[in-house]
């Protein structure tokens, strides 16, 4: 009612000072035709604020038009927004305000794992270190993260990971590995960018060895129904502790492509990767070029969903200076391969076997071996 006390106010007011502009039959268009024509709206096919604020819009443009001569007052200002506040408590009232997006709670994930390994060749890839023996060893693993919803489009997650591995033999590269990381990415639809930044520190036999910081921006979407896509580039901070001159920094950058025969059930993955370490000493410097396919197939056994990964890498290496004890540069070539099968047992609990060849050559002989690997482990996620 009070919208229409105002109008009727308004409308009562201007047939005072403007008697003449009563007497015009135009219907609708009169102060009268107007008034009658505001008066009569039900509440369901009007928002009252919203038709007086019309009306006193109408009105100010006919008396405008009508009465060309007359010195015409405009609304005051006062008027307006009393009617524009009105008008918008109408809709607020009338309409339904949309809820916000609501945000999921935290996901928290857990993994633990025990297993036992044996390496046909023992040795520390980042100094090109190998023993040509082979040794039993025990590992354990145990992993947290944590995902969480920080508007309708933006999602951040954290990482700890925790892996241990404890030879028979060869007691001195017992390695301890400590790994945080964090991701903050974008729900675009076609293009989801995210950035993610993580920090390593691994010991070996209880001595500091090796830290690493890593940032890495990157963007992963869908081209088609069943091609996905996802670049990155990668820098990389690296310090190995007591091994003069192999302190590095990496630029590099990396692309891979997945096609889903059947979804996650069954899908191949292609990648490559760019690949530029600047050393502290020249002789450590190279440019490398690696290739990779993997094959992932779900395979129901017993009722239960397995997961079988079968993967080939390659890597090669360019140095970009000479090595002192070969008088050269050196140029290594890395093959590797890879098979993976995972068997759920109950719950979050499974069993996972593993086995792996690497096959390096090189001109450099310290670096240049091959290398066999078997195992298996037990994993429980929650």
């Amino acid at each position: 009612m009070f919208p229409i006390i105002i109008c009727g106010f308004r409308a009562w007011r201007h047939r005072r000072r403007y008697p003449h502009m009563v007497s015009n039959k135009r219907g609708p268009q009169t102060v009268r035709g107007v008034y009658r024509n505001c008066s009569a709206v039900t509440p369901l096919s009007c928002i009252p604020g919203l038709r007086c604020f019309e009306l006193l819009v109408s009105l100010h443009r006919q008396f405008t038009l009508a009465g060309q001569d007359i010195n015409m007052p405009r609304l005051s200002r006062r008027v307006r927004l009393l009617t524009a506040v009105l008008a918008g408590s109408y809709l607020g009232q009338a309409v339904a305000a949309p809820e916000p997006h609501p945000l999921s709670p935290a996901d928290w994930s857990a993994e633990l794992g025990i297993g036992v390994e044996y390496d046909s060749n023992v040795s520390v890839e980042e100094v090109d270190a190998t023993s040509n023996e082979g040794d039993y060893a025990m590992t354990l693993d145990a992993g947290l993260g944590v995902k969480k919803e920080l508007s309708k489009r933006t999602e951040a997650s954290a990482t700890y990971d925790f892996s241990q591995s404890i030879y028979d033999k060869f007691s001195q590269v017992d390695r301890q590995t400590h790994m945080l990381g964090t991701e903050l990415g974008l729900d675009l639809k076609r293009a989801d960018p995210a950035i993610s930044l993580y920090y390593i520190n691994s010991r070996l036999d209880g001595s500091q060895f090796l830290e690493m910081v890593r940032v890495s921006p990157s963007v992963s979407g869908f081209l088609a129904q069943k091609w996905f896509a996802r670049g990155a580039y990668v820098y990389s901070d690296k310090t190995l502790h007591d091994r003069d001159g192999r302190d590095a920094t990496t630029n590099a950058g990396e692309s891979d492509l997945y096609f889903f025969v059947r979804g996650l059930r069954q899908y191949f993955n292609i990648g490559y990767r760019y690949r530029d370490e600047d050393a502290d000493a020249d002789q450590y410097d190279y440019i490398s070029n690696s290739f990779k396919i993997r094959y992932v197939q779900r395979i129901e056994m017993f009722s239960r969903l397995t997961r079988l990964e079968l993967a080939w890498r390659y890597e090669d290496r360019d140095y970009q200076s000479d090595t002192p004890s070969i008088g050269e540069e050196r140029d290594d070539q890395r093959n590797r391969l890879r098979l993976d099968f995972e068997v759920p047992i109950y719950g979050g609990a499974a069993v996972q076997f593993f086995a792996g060849y690497a096959d390096y050559e090189s001109n450099y002989s310290p670096a240049d071996y091959d290398q066999t690997l078997v195992g298996t482990r037990f994993i429980y996620t929650w």
